[in-house]
């Protein structure tokens, strides 16, 4: 097991904890996306591990890393990706379309019109080299194939920063961001800004509650890998693992307060493995059952 102190901003957990944070959340997200973006933002909310259900208990949700709402302008989501496994980097392109495409669908208000629907802006921070270019910052939006200069602009965009690349003449300012994201430690933060970054990172380190989240996280990782060998042993054990993290999940609620009937009954009746995993390391972080609610999409019960 890594030590917290040991984690980089391309850490799940860390980035996270990071933007979640009710001290340094939005400062850190703010000075990190508009380094990416080249803009100032306006104000913003951050939601981290904000998940997204599937429509049915048998379709694919998605659970996103840091998801953030310009008021008035722009949605967010940034997902550090260090994950360099062959089938993952074929499929990160597919990866995107599902997200813009759960996300649109969850922004669009009964009886809107299609105009009011916001830009959202996919973005995710690879230590790997995604298309094989060595291109720092590669920028895929919609177009038309036959006549590539006509303009089509539908509000969806898709960044993939390489944080080793060299190509593309990036800014020198996100150059020194995405190498700071990938080895977080003071000799790298060389800016004033990443300096303040580091100071809010190592703030997050050193607190408390989040040395006891990141013990849990692992703890659950742990059991997870080990039902997974138990799973590949013995296919019949399917429900009983099932129904174990279940059990772990309602344990957890419990701890934190009363468990409303309606979400008891959301959780007891989902039998997808990968969605239950994902509820599992929310209930673990979570500081409140309302957290929790909100995180899985019910955000009124």
């Amino acid at each position: 097991m890594r030590q917290l102190e040991e984690l980089n901003l391309v850490d799940n957990f860390l980035v996270n904890s990071l933007t979640s944070h009710q001290v340094y959340g939005e400062p850190a997200a703010r000075c990190i996306l508009e380094c990416i973006l080249g803009r100032k933002l306006g104000k913003i909310k951050v939601i981290p591990q904000h998940f997204i259900q599937g429509e049915d208990t048998d379709k694919h949700g998605i659970r996103m890393d840091v998801y953030l709402d310009e008021e008035d302008g722009e949605l967010f989501d940034l997902e550090p990706d260090n994950n360099d496994g062959k089938r993952e980097v074929a499929a990160l392109p597919r990866r995107a379309r599902f997200y813009h495409a759960k996300l649109d669908a969850g922004s669009l208000q009964a009886g809107e019109k299609y105009n009011v629907l916001r830009n959202v802006v996919v973005i995710f921070v690879t230590t790997y080299d995604p298309f094989g270019l060595d291109r720092m910052v590669y920028t895929v939006k919609n177009g038309c194939m036959e006549v590539p200069e006509l303009p089509y602009e539908d509000g969806a965009r898709t960044i993939f920063l390489y944080t080793q690349g060299t190509k593309g003449n990036p800014p020198e300012d996100l150059q020194e961001l995405l190498h700071y994201m990938e080895h977080s430690s003071r000799e790298n933060a060389k800016t004033e800004s990443l300096q303040r970054l580091h100071e809010m990172v190592t703030a997050v380190k050193r607190d408390g509650k989040v040395g006891l989240a990141y013990m849990k996280s692992f703890e659950i990782e742990e059991r997870i890998r080990e039902e997974g060998i138990a799973e590949g042993k013995a296919a019949g054990l399917a429900e009983g693992i099932t129904q174990g993290k279940i059990n772990d999940i309602l344990d957890l609620l419990n701890d934190l307060g009363e468990i409303p009937p309606a979400l008891k009954e959301r959780i007891t009746s989902q039998r997808d493995g990968e969605t239950l995993r994902t509820w599992l390391k929310l209930a673990a972080r979570a500081e409140s059952v309302a957290e929790f609610t909100k995180q899985i999409g019910m955000i009124s019960i």
